[in-house]
């Protein structure tokens, strides 16, 4: 069999884990070919750090050429960009910045079709995305996502600073935001990818609810998720240890994206 070509695109704490756990866990099936970050001294630093200079390159178009798949961690506003080139070369995506494509993913998915490749999207930060994806065969009334974070975590969204939200002053629950999962991931990017994966596996962003707070009790990134449907009403809490290298990051979505490296390379699926 032979070994799966993976380039990895955006070199910060998401890629340098996952670069670091293909040599580590997956070596025997999978090879790091390429990185690419549009700061090149990220990826050359990274390659550095793996002793494999010859791994950073300095095009997009170099790396998805040496790669059959490519694994985007680099930003929501890049990632559809990314995935498209990846796609119209015929070659599969593994996208970690998923709220960047939700508006946009039928035509990946065409394009995924037309080129015979494949498009991986990681559970990331939530559990519950299994149940989700049975029940959704049937039918779904509702869903209904809470994210409580500590209010540093949002600090820089261009959402809050317009509200006139201070973030330093909040005491107790503060309500950020309430409505439809498509407005929560334009306002919240960097926070809301989790919103972005849930509505691609139920019932869309116009019809996923989403409630954002913060709270100076949080202490972890917390998801909880409430699905009413034909087949029983399930809930679902997470609560998220912070990336060591990144505390927007949850350590969980770095995981998550490792075990579905897994199922692509081994034999044996378990789980919806």
């Amino acid at each position: 069999m032979k070994k799966i070509k993976i380039g990895i695109v955006g070199c910060g704490a998401i890629g340098s884990s996952l670069s670091r756990a293909i040599f580590k866990n997956f070596s025997g099936k999978a090879e790091l070919v390429a990185l690419y970050d549009l700061d090149s001294l990220k990826s050359e630093a990274l390659a550095k750090k793996l002793k494999r200079r010859h791994l950073a390159l300095r095009s997009l178009e170099s790396l998805i050429k040496r790669s059959g798949l490519v694994i985007e961690a680099a930003s929501a506003n890049a990632s559809f960009k990314i995935a498209k080139m990846v796609l119209s070369d015929g070659k599969s995506v593994m996208i970690m910045s998923v709220g960047g494509i939700v508006k946009g993913f039928k035509a990946l998915s065409r394009l995924a079709v037309r080129n015979n490749c494949r498009i991986y999207i990681p559970s990331g930060a939530i559990s519950g995305i299994d149940a989700l994806k049975a029940a959704n065969i049937g039918k779904i009334r509702k869903v209904t996502l809470t994210t409580t974070k500590n209010p540093s975590g949002f600090k820089g969204v261009k959402y809050v600073q317009d509200k006139g939200i201070d973030l330093n002053r909040i005491k107790g629950e503060k309500v950020l935001f309430c409505g439809k999962a498509k407005d929560a991931v334009r306002y919240f990017p960097q926070n809301i990818n989790v919103a972005a994966v849930l509505s691609l596996s139920g019932i869309g962003i116009a019809n996923t609810k989403v409630r954002i707070i913060a709270s100076p009790k949080a202490l972890r990134n917390i998801h909880e998720i409430k699905i009413e449907s034909a087949a029983g009403d399930i809930s679902t809490r997470t609560e998220n240890i912070l990336h060591p290298d990144n505390p927007k990051t949850s350590y969980l979505a770095v995981l998550s994206a490792v075990a579905t490296l897994k199922r692509i390379l081994e034999p044996v699926v378990i789980g919806t």
